[in-house]
């Protein structure tokens, strides 16, 4: 059954999307951003967005900013939070949010406690000892693959969510059951319109917080030298609390693979669209950690983030006033021909003067930056070294997403 709560986000996200068709069709740049077209190829709605200015104001009020040195300078600016201010609704959440109360939805200074507490995790000192694990479970999944397969449920799922299965302690990990819970509760992010959505989003959380329950408390009388036994320590020395663990938990789990499976699955399809750049790197292996970041920048898996203006914020492209919302479009900041030459061109040869935003900046940047890069720099070397071509045998599927650009299946022949 579902509860008030449940039958209330249903009827927000529905009337947030009934107001967005009606404020697209007035011309709403931001509002047109929720439709399929947009998911599908957000490119011409955002080089629209970008002739308006750098800020662009939309007509519910929101603001959205589409240059790199704007969406650079306003994410590391400090009164820029990820909270509204007190009073304000944020209308960006339109249903639970599975990461309601983790850090990365915080600010200063609980967002900057927990941080620290998770952050040794992804230090460089541990991204080297993970090195070898990531390429033996890297070859592993490839060596079962056949000639033809689909790349999102046989590798480029699998992969990262078993390395940070590994790295947090969980046993045994479902690989295709966390691949479906990751793409439902990233779903939620953008608003549950149907019961049926909301029940399965609901057991997906219930299941994995069950799991992080009989975890935690196995790891409270016999540690280990996993991630929840860092923060389980940390929640005995006061330093978390029992509802702060749970949640960091699931940031670290969904958050860990979300973006490394999309930054495989979207380069899958760009290689299969531009041989010649998957030519190159099959000749110049070493190009493999260059591939990582064009991809990010080409294709962001998170091509939006969401902030709120606590003061009057002055950029260098115009001004956010105290209280609004604001949207950095990462996809439109990482194709700002100001930054990029020729931005619609894939190339993996690239000399970059500047670093993308796809995973973010500030005290907000990714702290999995330095894992999903590791993670895609061995997969893109492995591939190369093993498949003669890419080539899709059937449509691939894409995630309909404002928030996240992926896709869910992706047919393949190598």
């Amino acid at each position: 059954m579902l509860s008030f709560s449940d039958v209330r986000g249903i009827a927000t996200t529905l009337a947030t999307r009934a107001g967005s068709k009606l404020l697209a069709e007035a011309g709403d740049l931001i509002a047109a951003t929720d439709s399929k077209r947009y998911h599908h190829n957000p490119y011409p709605v955002l080089e629209q967005m970008r002739t308006k200015g750098p800020v662009y104001k939309g007509l519910s009020g929101i603001y959205a900013l589409t240059s790199h040195s704007d969406c650079s300078e306003a994410l590391k600016h400090p009164q820029m939070k990820v909270k509204p201010l007190p009073g304000k609704r944020d209308m960006f959440m339109t249903q639970t949010n599975a990461l309601e109360g983790s850090f990365v939805l915080m600010d200063a200074p609980d967002h900057t406690r927990l941080r620290r507490v998770t952050a040794p995790a992804f230090r460089p000192k541990m991204m080297r000892q993970l090195r070898g694990k990531i390429e033996a479970t890297t070859h592993r999944l490839l060596d079962q693959l056949g000639g033809e397969f689909d790349m999102m449920t046989d590798f480029a799922g699998p992969l990262p969510i078993t390395v940070i299965s590994d790295l947090l302690g969980i046993p045994d990990a479902d690989t295709a059951r966390f691949a479906r819970y990751g793409m439902v509760i990233a779903e939620a992010l953008d608003g549950l319109s149907t019961p049926a959505k909301v029940r399965e989003y609901n057991a997906a959380y219930a299941d994995i917080e069950q799991l992080f329950t009989r975890l935690m408390a196995e790891r409270r009388t016999d540690p280990g030298d996993d991630v929840i036994s860092v923060l389980v320590t940390a929640e005995a020395e006061e330093k978390v609390t029992t509802d702060e663990l749970m949640t960091t938990c699931m940031l670290l789990l969904l958050a860990g693979f979300e973006t490394t499976v999309n930054m495989i699955g979207n380069a899958t399809v760009l290689f299969s669209e531009h041989p010649d750049q998957w030519d190159l790197l099959k000749a110049q292996p070493d190009l493999a950690p260059d591939a990582v970041e064009e991809v990010l920048r080409y294709e962001s898996p998170v091509p939006v983030l969401t902030r709120f203006a606590h003061e009057r914020v002055e950029l260098g492209g115009g001004v956010l006033p105290a209280g609004v919302a604001v949207l950095f479009m990462i996809g439109a900041a990482n194709r700002d021909p100001a930054v990029f030459p020729e931005p619609h061109r894939f190339d993996i040869t690239r000399t970059r003067t500047v670093e993308h935003l796809a995973f973010g900046g500030g005290v907000h940047y990714c702290l999995g930056a330095p894992l999903s890069r590791l993670e895609g720099e061995i997969a893109f070397r492995a591939m190369a070294e093993r498949f003669a071509t890419i080539k899709l045998t059937g449509e691939p599927v894409r995630r309909l997403s404002s928030t996240i650009r992926g896709f869910s299946t992706i047919p393949v022949r190598v």
